[in-house]
């Protein structure tokens, strides 16, 4: 597994690495470190082959010391996007004279476009991609529903607005640091659905219809410690990482009979078409995208 781009995995494509300036204007690519097991070049070289667009996207890592420095370089040599990943995403966010909404509420991005004055706009799609791959590609419903979100870390802070957004009845996020679990809920409480903090041992008991995995465990391919709680009928478990055979939470769930089960590979897709819209203006087809890449990490 590796970190999320935003969900991971372990299968390597054949992906150029270079610490060297765009070498064409009009480039897109993806900074981070580690690097080399992007799936983004790939995916989005099948969108530009929807819309018959010549475009180069490349992955590239990028040192720590050297991040906004080689944003500033990468848009001055004729760039026009670039995607973040791990660990840059704070730094990202940080370093834009304009933020989306939705950047602005996870404190971080993982989309980065140049503006006409000079300045870079932030924006962050990992909400929006989790969301659209529930409801648009797996069905679900998610308004009225009474959500656990496991993890209070950065991979949860980003897809918070928009799952409230879907309206559900209530959100509890468990992390085994109660007090930044607490902390989190507060910062979101504004929007409207009922939202709390605990910690994982004050899940016994409760029922919940959405469960999501967003905790670091799921980085080393792990479950964090839970009680017993109950899944209702139709409860919906995801997680947002990936891999080539089903996750430890997928299987976690799949014992506890969730009504359906759900990895993060739709989630890594629908974001990048995401970016790839806000960049291009054409909104790619994911579906067949989704399937290539299930095809491609099951070797």
């Amino acid at each position: 597994m590796q970190a999320l781009e935003s969900p991971m995995d372990n299968s390597v494509a054949n992906i150029e690495e270079t610490n060297g300036k765009p070498s064409n204007a009009g480039a897109y690519a993806v900074f981070g470190n580690p690097i080399k097991h992007s799936k983004s070049p790939l995916i989005h070289s099948a969108f530009a082959e929807q819309f018959d667009e010549q475009i180069v996207y490349r992955a590239i890592r990028v040192e720590l010391e050297e991040f906004e420095d080689r944003v500033q370089r990468y848009f001055a040599g004729g760039g026009l996007g670039l995607n973040i990943t791990v660990p840059f995403k704070e730094r990202a966010y940080e370093l834009a004279s304009e933020r989306s909404e939705r950047a602005r509420r996870a404190k971080a991005a993982n989309f980065l476009m140049p503006l006409p004055d000079g300045g870079i706009k932030a924006d962050n799609t990992d909400g929006i991609g989790m969301v659209r791959d529930m409801v648009v590609n797996n069905g679900w419903q998610l308004g009225g529903r009474r959500a656990l979100v496991l993890g209070a870390g950065g991979a949860v802070r980003g897809v918070l607005q928009l799952l409230i957004s879907e309206g559900p009845k209530s959100i509890v996020i468990a992390n085994r640091t109660v007090a930044k679990a607490q902390a989190l809920a507060a910062e979101f409480a504004d929007l409207g659905v009922p939202i709390s903090g605990c910690g994982f041992a004050d899940l016994e008991g409760e029922t919940f219809d959405l469960i999501i995995n967003g905790t670091s465990a799921g980085l080393s391919g792990e479950m964090p410690e839970l009680p017993e709680f109950s899944l209702s009928e139709k409860c919906c478990c995801y997680d947002m990482v990936y891999a080539a055979e089903p996750t430890p939470f997928c299987r976690w769930s799949a014992a506890r009979a969730a009504w359906a089960v759900a990895d993060g590979l739709g989630m890594l897709v629908e974001q990048a078409a995401e970016s790839y819209y806000l960049w291009r203006g054409n909104r790619p087809a994911t579906g067949p995208v989704i399937r290539k890449l299930r095809d491609l990490i099951a070797g």
